[in-house]
């Protein structure tokens, strides 16, 4: 019977622990606390990818190599740092878009991710087409099928879906770092997307994406979709250290 009282009074100590970390996490705001005990708590995050362009370079992979590079993306994908997932829920849980910068409190603390905190983050600028599924403005001759096929290993092949692992080496590199980097979900990278499909098409044609554009577009999905995982947790880290 004691035993029993002693190990009810550990857990409501625990609970009122973690009541007193969270108060101070969402500085005592109550809607905040209970979106994140009941939604965001339970979200599942992405663990962080990173790829190395000295490896590319290595392995004479120079077509992915320069194609990514001509996106500005290299600082971005090689960016790597702690990762503190409660922290990062709490980023999501308070994360809006105010114009077009993410804004976010954590510790009460108000975190504007603007387009000088990108680029100097990440390398990556708000400039360039702003393209997604349905929105293929600035290029109006993409066509899914086509261009799927056109880098197929064997283009006579049916198509049941737009699998990765049916396309040549470098879209199907470039194809798999957008499925696990750049706009990543939890499962099934190897099945590309609309949205895949799209950004595959810039990157491989050296048209420039808004990848801001991009990124802050993935970040509010990932809140609102529950299949999809929070992503890049090092950049979450690093935008702790740019306050409004």
């Amino acid at each position: 019977m004691a035993s029993s009282s002693r190990q009810k009074k550990k857990n409501q100590n625990k609970q009122s622990t973690f009541q007193g970390v969270l108060e101070g996490w969402f500085a005592g705001v109550e809607e905040g606390i209970n979106a994140y005990i009941h939604e965001m708590s339970r979200k599942q995050i992405n663990i962080p990818k990173v790829l190395d362009f000295n490896w590319l370079k290595s392995e004479k992979l120079a077509e992915t190599r320069s194609a990514l590079k001509h996106q500005k993306l290299k600082k971005l994908l090689e960016l790597t740092g702690n990762v503190y997932p409660d922290l990062v829920k709490v980023f999501y849980t308070n994360l809006t878009l105010d114009a077009k910068n993410i804004v976010s409190y954590v510790k009460g603390i108000k975190m504007k991710v603007t387009n000088d905190v990108w680029n100097s983050v990440a390398g990556i600028k708000y400039s360039g087409l702003k393209v997604g599924k349905g929105i293929t403005s600035g290029i109006q001759e993409f066509n899914k099928l086509q261009y799927y096929r056109s880098y197929m290993r064997n283009p006579a092949q049916s198509i049941s879906r737009f699998h990765a692992g049916h396309l040549n080496l470098t879209p199907r590199l470039v194809a798999y770092i957008i499925a696990w980097q750049l706009i990543p979900r939890g499962t099934n990278h190897v099945v590309l997307l609309e949205e895949d499909l799209i950004l595959l098409y810039c990157i491989m044609n050296l048209i420039k994406v808004n990848w801001v554009y991009i990124i802050n577009e993935h970040m509010l999905k990932s809140k609102r979709l529950t299949d999809y995982r929070f992503e890049g947790v090092q950049l979450q880290l690093a935008e702790l250290y740019y306050k409004d």
